[in-house]
Order: structure tokens, then C-alpha cells, then sequence
């Protein structure tokens, strides 16, 4: 039995032509060395397992080549290309910076530097995960970085770039590395086993493509996992068993109750998944990648987005032809509500359960804008309305009619009067335990018996409205000065600076402005405002209704107004100096002026 290798190391290209889904670098490396147009560092950066490492063994291999061919290949005869092959080329330098991270092993790699290649042209340092090292070592680095000798290149690799420091990156070429393709893995996958002999499904090896995540190197170890596990044969069914994958036979399976608003069946699919072993968060993420799947597959411009095999290609093809857009959208909606607060709820279960249930109701017919998320605006009522409850009807209103005589108008009184009180009970005399029924005012069922009674002691003239009904203007003016309470100069100057102290503090310059400003009540209850020009003019007319509201509340005054008067010169006396302000003050209280003559005080 010879030694083993694993794929990932056996079928690790040598050439630029080999690597497997970065056509547009490589083909951008290999016109470089053609053109002689090599630069003084690179950095290769992307995910893991893209053939970043491999890319700059290539190339320091072919930039080192004596018999390069003419499309910027490596000849693999010469003695620099055997020696590199055979892993003993002293013109390449490899260096792992997550254990070579400190000033030292720099200084280290700066010494290497000085010593020029012995064969070959160029001296190559790899340096993989460069975002290891640390903020020390990357300074130390800077200047040999920017200006090396002419026969040293630096090819940095890294899968965290954000992580490097922009005066690095500004020293280099980046090549950013894509990720791998599901096809483009598979096709590999499938060179691999042709290669080794072994027999596949499309199905098995796309699996394995999707579970590797963009990844090369990941995909062939998951590849030599489960040639181990099948013995050679790799099936689906092996396959998702090793690799503990939900089979997509049960995503089919549930979109087919959800379209047939089989909420139970749903539930028993679901209660079968987790008696496998499987998470629930793992199953609502594949249920929500199925849907989008799905999505996909319902329009034909979309369908490339689609990462699967032919066979399941034309299965999700015709069950998305029995999907509507709508119902999608919202059922991702609802898989991706679900998988957000999957982490908070403390009942995993019953949440993806009642996430199941909204997912069959989705189709129904009298589903509405309601349903979803938001049942309450869809719910009905559960229980029938109790007997004795009244229903409030409303009644048209009629135009006025001539009323009839007042000996028609008596009878009718009389009968009424008759008829409610013989349907009138007794109340017994002690309190009862029994629920009353809700009291129901006559005045819903017609005329009042006092309005009755009024009209029939009234029948001088049957056709003028009431007392009640009309208020003649004088008093409804006697009303109103009633209402309105006397105004002083100063209520209205107390009411004023209330209202100064009740505004905002988004409205601190206005209350600064209202301080300045003394209100002159003029008469009745019309007061003025003197101001000094049209800005603060303008600022007082926007908030003089807020003001005459606040006072004739705080007042009981509705004929409260308030002018708004830009003072003349003669009006408005500045105050400028203390003296003068201290003489404004005293004439305001001449109890300061008393204060001052007793404590002998002088202004300073």
C-alpha cells in the first residue's frame, strides 16, 4: 500500500492553465511575465481554500524559470522548475505570519533579503496571513516593503484584508480572488473521481459543492470524507447522510401542504426532521433557501442564480410553475422573521411551528392583507353577540313637519304614557344579585314624554319651535358677557409671563425676546405689544394666537386680542448704561430706591 495523500495536496495545480475558477488572474499574472512587467510586492486576498498560496508558488516558480514559454508558463525542465517541484529551491522563501508575527522574525526576513538569488533571477518571500502580524512588525516591514532590491519580490497572502494596514496595501498590487462556483467545483470533483476511479451521482457531488462553501481545498476534503464513508460509490443518499444535509425531498414535500393548506401535515413533516437529529434553525434556513430557490426558478431570467443539478433543476422548475410571486415573497418573509427570533425564543419548537401554520394559510381564499405577520386585522369574531345586548341604530333625520292638533297630540301623549307605564316591573325593594341589562334611553325610540308635555302646555302656537330649541341673540349675547370675566394690566402682564415660562426649550429665543416686552392693555380687553422692528414683529404675530389662547383660558375672557405695533423712537427708551437701568428698576419699585438711601449702597 503506497503512502496516501489527500486530494487537496495530490491535485494541487503546478501551472496557471490547472487552477480552477480565477481565469481572469491568472491570465493577468501570466501577461505580466510575459510582458517583463513584474512589480516589487503583491497581496492575494480572499476567501479560504481559492488557490491564493497555490497562485504565488506559480508564480514564483515561473518568474524563476531559465525556459519560460510564450504565454507565461513554467517549462517544468529546467533545474530552477525541478527544484522548486521537488520542494528545494533556495530562490523561494515561505513564511507563516501567524506564528512569525513579531519583530524579530522581520529583522529575520529583512537579513534574507540582502543576499541575492544564487540561481534563478528573482529571490520570492510568501508570506500567508499577513493580517497576523503585528502593528510593530508591520512598521518594521514598511520600508524594506516599499523599496527591496531589484531581485526580490514579496507575494502577500491574506483572507482578512480589512485587517492590514493602509500603508501596506498602498505598497502593493492586489489581486482580489473570487470565490469558487458550485459548477466549477463540481466539474473538479468530477475530474478528481474520474481520475481516482470512483463512481459518483451529479446529485452527491453537487452537495458536497454547496457544503464547501466556495472553497476548493474544503470541497476535496469534504470529497475524501465521504469516498471513505461510500467506499467509492457516492451516492445522494450516503452523501447527505455523512454530511448530516436535510434532503430536499422534504422541502418539496412541504411546499406542497403549504400549497394545499395542509397545516397538520406540515407539522408532522417538521415533528419527522427533528427525530433525525436535525436543529430547527437548520431546518427553517433550508426551508427559507428552498423558497428562494424556488423564486428563481419561476422566472427564466433568473434561473442561472440556480446552484443545482439538472435533475432538481427541473424539479424546482415545475413546482414553482404552481407558486404564485405573492406567495414567495411573503413566506420568505415569514422563514426569515422566524430565523431572526429563533435565537430569543425560549419555545423553539412552537415558534417554527406556528411559523408552519402561517405558511399553509398563506393561499386561502379569503386571505388578506392581514394574514402573515399580522393576523389580528384578519381575525373574526369567536363568540355570538349576548341576547340582551342593544344594538345603537341610527336614525335618518327627518325634515320638520307641521305638527298636528293639540287634542291629536294629547291622545297620542296619553297612550304612550299608558303603554310604558304598564310595561313598566315592579323593582323589588331589596338589592338582587341578578346582571342588568343595559340601560336604553327612550330618546332613541321617538319624542320624549316632557317634550311632549311641554308642547301641549304651549298650544298658543303650535308651529314656532321651543324655548329649548331657539336662543334668541340677545340672549345668547347676555350669555356670552356673562361668560367674560373683567381684564386688569396686571392679569395681563401675570398671564404673559406665565406663558413665557410654559414654552419649549426649542423656543428659548422667542422667550428671550417676550422678557423685554412689557403688554399695554388698551381697553376692554385688548391689549398692545410694542416692538422694535418688523423681525421680532413677525416672531410675535406667528405665536399671538397661542398667547390669546393661554389668556383668555387663564382669564375666563373670550374677547381677549392682542396687537402686534413696531414702537416709534420717541416710544422706546434704550437702556444702556447701568445708571440708567438701575432708574428703570427703582421707578418700577421704588422700594429699591428706599433700600439704597438705607444701607448707604452706591452703584459699582
Amino acid at each position: 500500500m503506497g503512502e496516501y495523500i489527500v486530494s487537496a495536496r495530490k491535485y494541487r495545480p503546478s501551472a496557471f492553465d490547472a487552477v480552477v475558477g480565477q481565469e481572469a488572474l491568472t491570465t493577468t499574472l501570466k501577461n505580466a511575465i510575459a510582458a517583463g512587467k513584474l512589480a516589487h510586492a503583491y497581496l492575494f486576498c480572499g476567501p479560504r481554500g481559492v488557490g491564493k498560496t497555490t497562485c504565488a508558488r506559480i508564480f514564483a516558480k515561473t518568474i524563476n524559470c531559465l525556459h519560460p514559454s510564450g504565454n507565461g508558463e513554467a517549462c517544468d525542465e529546467c533545474e530552477s522548475c525541478k527544484a522548486f517541484n521537488e520542494q528545494r529551491s533556495l530562490n523561494i522563501h515561505e513564511l507563516d505570519a501567524a506564528s512569525n508575527n513579531s519583530v524579530e522574525e522581520i529583522r529575520a526576513l529583512i537579513e534574507k533579503v540582502r543576499i541575492p538569488p544564487q540561481v534563478g533571477r528573482y529571490k520570492v518571500f510568501i508570506i500567508d496571513e499577513v493580517h497576523m502580524l503585528s502593528t510593530a512588525a508591520f512598521n518594521a516591514f514598511l520600508k524594506t516593503l516599499e523599496e527591496p532590491p531589484s531581485y526580490v519580490i514579496f507575494i502577500l497572502a491574506t483572507t482578512e484584508k480589512h485587517k492590514i494596514l493602509p500603508t501596506i496595501l498602498s505598497r502593493c498590487q492586489v489581486y482580489d480572488f473570487n470565490r469558487m462556483s458550485v459548477q466549477a467545483i463540481v466539474n473538479h470533483l468530477k475530474f478528481v473521481a474520474d481520475k481516482e476511479g470512483y463512481a459518483y451521482e451529479p446529485e452527491a457531488l453537487n452537495i458536497i459543492a454547496q457544503k464547501a462553501d466556495g472553497g476548493m481545498r474544503d470541497a476535496l476534503s469534504i470529497f475524501d470524507q465521504t469516498v471513505s464513508f461510500t467506499g467509492g460509490n457516492l451516492t445522494y443518499k450516503k452523501v447527505i447522510e455523512n454530511l448530516n444535509v436535510l434532503d430536499y425531498e422534504y422541502y418539496f414535500r412541504l411546499t406542497d401542504h403549504f400549497l394545499k393548506n395542509e397545516a397538520a401535515q406540515c407539522m408532522l413533516v417538521f415533528n419527522e426532521i427533528l427525530e433525525k437529529g436535525f436543529e430547527g434553525s437548520h431546518f427553517i434556513t433550508g426551508l427559507a433557501s428552498h423558497l428562494r430557490d424556488l423564486l428563481v426558478s419561476h422566472d427564466a431570467v433568473t434561473l442561472p442564480l440556480l446552484e443545482v443539478s439538472d435533475s432538481i433543476r427541473a424539479r424546482y422548475q415545475e413546482q414553482s410553475q404552481r407558486c404564485t410571486p405573492k406567495f414567495l415573497y411573503r413566506a420568505i418573509k415569514l422563514c426569515s422573521d422566524c430565523d431572526l427570533n429563533y435565537r430569543a425564543s425560549k419555545n423553539k419548537r412552537l415558534l417554527v411551528e406556528i411559523t408552519l401554520i402561517q405558511l399553509s394559510q398563506l393561499t386561502l381564499e379569503d386571505d388578506s392583507a392581514g394574514s402573515g405577520r399580522s393576523p389580528e386585522k384578519s381575525l373574526k369574531p369567536l363568540f355570538a353577540q349576548p341576547a340582551g345586548t342593544v344594538q345603537p341604530t341610527t336614525t335618518p333625520v327627518n325634515p320638520q313637519k307641521p305638527q298636528a292638533p293639540v287634542e291629536k297630540v294629547a291622545s297620542a301623549v296619553q297612550d304612550r304614557t299608558e303603554s310604558y307605564e304598564t310595561r313598566k316591573s315592579p323593582l323589588p325593594d331589596t338589592e338582587t344579585t341578578e346582571r342588568r341589562p343595559p340601560k336604553v334611553k327612550l330618546g332613541s325610540f321617538g319624542p320624549s314624554i316632557s317634550r311632549l308635555k311641554q308642547e301641549i302646555g304651549n298650544p298658543a302656537d303650535t308651529s314656532q319651535p321651543t324655548a329649548n330649541q331657539v336662543t334668541t341673540p340677545a340672549a345668547s349675547q347676555a350669555l356670552k358677557e356673562e361668560e367674560n370675566y373683567p381684564v386688569t394690566g396686571d392679569n395681563i402682564r401675570f398671564c404673559w409671563n406665565e406663558f413665557i415660562n410654559l414654552l419649549p426649550q426649542e423656543e428659548t429665543a422667542i422667550a428671550q425676546r417676550m422678557k423685554v416686552i412689557q403688554p399695554k392693555l388698551l381697553k376692554d380687553a385688548t391689549f398692545e405689544v410694542l416692538v422694535d422692528n418688523e423681525q421680532v414683529k413677525f416672531y410675535m404675530e406667528q405665536i399671538a394666537r397661542r398667547i390669546e389662547t393661554h389668556m383668555r383660558k387663564q382669564l375666563h375672557n373670550r374677547n381677549i386680542t392682542m396687537t402686534v405695533r413696531i414702537a416709534e423712537p420717541t416710544e422706546v427708551t434704550r437702556i444702556t448704561s447701568k445708571p440708567q437701568q438701575y432708574q428703570a428698576m427703582s421707578k418700577r419699585n421704588p422700594a429699591l430706591q428706599k433700600l439704597k438711601e438705607t444701607f448707604g449702597l452706591e452703584l459699582a
